[in-house]
């Protein structure tokens, strides 16, 4: 016999499992059926859905001796709903795949569940399905729907000579998060928990959105790598203006320790989930964009500080 929270996952069960999970379920406005069902019914948005997905593979993306499976599930969560607020839409609702090893305990999985939770609640989000599966190692696949801006989506491809680039959220923090868990360090915790889970910037993306943004997207592989996929998206280029940035006490006392410029990190260190926006020159930047650099006319490529920058970011098979 196991306690309601214990056991592992063979000991528990798939299904009683997912009674677990669901059972503190509730929906919103936009949740028609929820879980319990093959699928969940999902009220359509007068614009249509947006829907994303990520996987986050254990070994890959994040390690269970260096984060708590709170933290892991709010990250997963965060990757995805973080997508949407890039297309200036609000997050609606989640559908979780999880694979894990038999033998994990069952109140780590459960753990994960209330982290996946606890960054839903930050968007008014909710989890209406999904499916459990045994795997060699903890995957987690994470799917996201959410309704549009009233005035449409706001994709990689508008971003014009002459408009502003500007950025919400923070960048650099978790590589050099990643930096210090990789030598063996846990502080400054800031920093390693910036690598734990990200802070995205929300609300920021329906703010740009209203405000008349021409391009948007979540930096996720890195501030130089996302630019890029904007550039090549609307066949323009992007200058970046490294001058006037602020580099917080903690990673300048990191890098100084390890020989490093922040600004490498900050360029092209990924996992932050910051937007980066390009608006029109006579647009006013809602909070908290910050300008950081302008479009130009020319073949697709980013700049900074008048350089041409290649390579950045991280990319799956290479």
């Amino acid at each position: 016999m196991t306690s309601e929270s214990g056991g592992t996952l063979r000991e528990v069960g798939e299904f009683a499992l997912i009674e677990r999970i669901t059972a503190a379920d509730g929906l919103n406005e936009t949740v028609l059926l929820g879980p319990g069902d093959d699928t969940a019914l999902i009220r359509c948005a007068p614009g249509g859905v947006l829907v994303t997905c990520d996987v986050l593979v254990e070994g890959v993306h994040f390690r269970r001796d260096w984060s708590t499976p709170v933290d892991i599930g709010r990250r997963a969560a965060a990757a995805s709903l973080a997508d949407v607020a890039a297309m200036g839409g609000q997050p609606t609702s989640l559908v979780v795949g999880f694979g894990a090893p038999a033998d994990l305990p069952a109140a780590w999985a459960l753990a994960c569940t209330a982290g996946l939770r606890e960054e839903l609640a930050l968007v008014g989000a909710v989890l209406v399905g999904g499916d459990v599966v045994e795997a060699p190692q903890v995957v987690l696949s994470v799917t996201a729907m959410g309704s549009p801006a009233p005035s449409g989506p706001v994709l990689r491809s508008g971003a014009q000579p002459g408009d502003v680039v500007a950025l919400a959220g923070r960048v650099g923090w978790a590589a050099a998060g990643l930096q210090l868990l990789s030598r063996g360090f846990r502080s400054p915790k800031v920093l390693v928990d910036a690598h734990r889970y990200p802070v995205p910037p929300y609300g920021a993306g329906p703010a740009a959105a209203e405000a008349g943004a021409t391009a948007m997207i979540d930096v996720s592989d890195g501030l130089v790598a996302d630019a890029r996929h904007v550039a090549e998206a609307s066949g323009v280029a992007i200058e970046l203006d490294t001058s006037g940035w602020d580099i917080p006490e903690p990673m300048q006392a990191a890098a100084a320790a390890y020989n490093i410029d922040p600004h490498d990190w900050m360029l092209d260190g990924g996992d932050d989930h910051a937007l980066l926006a390009t608006f029109p020159a006579s647009a006013r930047l809602p909070e908290p964009f910050v300008a950081i650099g302008r479009v130009v006319a020319g073949d697709p490529e980013v700049r900074v500080d008048g350089t041409a920058r290649s390579g950045g970011g991280h990319a799956h098979f290479r």
